[in-house]
């Protein structure tokens, strides 16, 4: 990543999604409590603050299924500023106060913020028109889409392939013709969209001011009932009645004996290589408008990916069906300008030669689990000792992880033998332990999710990949950022030369 300036020395950060932070409204936000995370962050001298997919949630509430490879998760915004500005009174944000704090409750969240920002619309609808006008024509190229489809999502409730001929098909007349039957709820959503990209940008300039950069994160695929896929259904492995031939998954691995079976659309790259990678173009300019850094989930299905075919009820019936490779990546640069992209490939999992090729074609650092380092022996690659390249990232753990102590406490004691003779400790911190073997590897960039810097179990666990349920809620209550915790991170990044 040299050519990019963003990760080419020592640095570090923490991995906390938004919807983690503390508020008073059921779900982090981007309102005071986010300001106050990038300020604890400066405070412990970290430079990064890696987020999930910022897009609107879908299936189990995971941000890795959107029905948007662009939009803002209007779950994100801030209530507290449109109380300031007269959009929204008390009243009408009691109900999303009585929520937990320690957890998101999707279920009572979603119906209650949506009421609460139906009525901000309401009031601010005249008031903001100048302003909501601008935003969209300057987005036009995916806000408009989204909105109608939002808008026709809200009013017919089922999947678009179950809507009628013309607005599946995306006849122009059908489209016009929705379009004007649903201005109302078209407008909401794009007002939606204005908040929630508004609100992100004063955030983001604070955390530039304090020297935070953010590390995005953009799923290699999108959800089929999506507007993406919806609105440019040329682009993925489609039947004519917009089903798909083939979904997406992983085959049995680590986290699963059965494999992953994600569900999304597989690409038809054929097409997206005719027509010049433009989706993928207007996707990666898009974001690098919102971060600073682009982490690519799932790297490697741009080698290959693991195709099933549609119906199957787990995903070890697939197979690897090859990508573009490094071609999308060069047109990509290209097009933005500046050389090579500033991105993090997750290339985690089954990974083999052909993807190490792409991986050292395109120069884009990979990443090393600490909590995958202990199996195998000593030439386990990521034992820092056999890290060969600092052009890479560690971490103790990603979202799809146990926290630090959950993992080590599950572990048996012929297991936590050699983890403790690595570290030479007894294992009693060891949350700590892995974080300063983070940090003091030749990886020029280490994260650490913010339950590591806390020293929490696994009750803060944020995901289980293949669980059906409970993934996605974890919250931090604002008592726990405590300055003893953000001293100690800023003292072991100062000392391993981070700072």
């Amino acid at each position: 990543m040299s050519k990019n300036g963003k990760l080419d020395r020592r640095r570090s950060g923490v991995l906390l999604h938004p919807t983690s932070l503390p508020s008073r409204f059921g779900v982090g936000d981007l309102g005071t409590p986010a300001f106050a995370f990038v300020e604890y962050l400066a405070s412990s001298r970290q430079t990064l603050w890696q987020v999930l997919p910022l897009g609107p949630t879908g299936y189990g509430n995971s941000p890795y299924s959107s029905p948007s490879a662009f939009a803002g998760n209007s779950l994100l915004i801030a209530l507290d500023p449109l109380l300031e500005q007269g959009l929204l009174g008390e009243d009408d944000v009691a109900a999303l106060t009585s929520l937990p704090v320690d957890h998101v409750d999707f279920g009572q969240l979603a119906p209650l913020k949506r009421n609460a920002l139906e009525t901000a619309f309401t009031r601010g609808r005249e008031r903001l028109r100048g302003e909501v006008e601008a935003f969209r024509a300057q987005h036009a190229e995916w806000l408009d889409d989204f909105s109608l489809f939002a808008a026709l999502k809200d009013e017919l409730n089922c999947p678009w392939t179950d809507w009628e001929t013309g607005l599946r098909s995306r006849d122009a007349e059908a489209l016009a013709q929705a379009r004007e039957r649903l201005q109302d709820r078209v407008a909401f959503h794009t007002f939606c969209q204005y908040l929630f990209f508004d609100q992100w940008e004063a955030l983001r300039r604070r955390a530039a001011e304090l020297g935070v950069e953010i590390v995005g994160d953009i799923p290699i695929f999108v959800a089929h009932d999506s507007a993406d896929v919806w609105s440019h259904q040329q682009l993925f492995k489609l039947k004519p009645d917009g089903h798909p031939h083939v979904i997406a998954g992983v085959p049995p691995d680590y986290f699963s004996a059965t494999g992953q079976l994600w569900g999304n659309p597989l690409y038809d790259w054929e097409t997206i290589a005719s027509e010049a990678y433009l989706w993928w173009i207007a996707r990666f300019r898009h974001l690098l408008e919102v971060v600073d850094i682009v982490r690519i989930d799932h790297f490697r299905g741009f080698e290959a990916a693991w195709e099933v075919p549609f119906g199957e009820s787990t995903a070890v019936n697939g197979q690897w069906v090859r990508g573009p490779g490094a071609s999308v990546f060069s047109a990509i640069g290209d097009a933005i300008g500046g050389g090579q992209p500033p991105v993090v490939a997750e290339d985690l999992g089954l990974i083999t030669d052909e993807v190490r090729s792409v991986l050292l074609e395109t120069g884009f650092p990979g990443m090393k689990v600490l909590q995958f380092a202990f199996g195998g022996g000593s030439d386990n690659p990521y034992l820092p000792h056999n890290y060969e390249d600092p052009n890479c990232l560690v971490y103790t753990g990603t979202h799809d992880n146990d926290t630090t102590r959950g993992w080590f406490s599950a572990l048996s004691d012929a297991e936590r033998g050699p983890v403790c003779r690595y570290l030479g400790t007894d294992g009693s911190q060891i949350a700590f332990d892995l974080i300063r073997l983070a940090l003091q590897s030749i990886a020029r960039t280490a994260i650490v999710p913010l339950q590591d810097v806390l020293d929490l179990g696994s009750e803060a666990r944020v995901n289980t990949p293949g669980a059906p349920e409970g993934n996605w809620a974890w919250r931090v209550r604002a008592d726990q950022l405590d300055s003893a915790h953000a001293e100690h991170l800023a003292e072991l990044t100062v000392l391993y030369g981070r700072a």
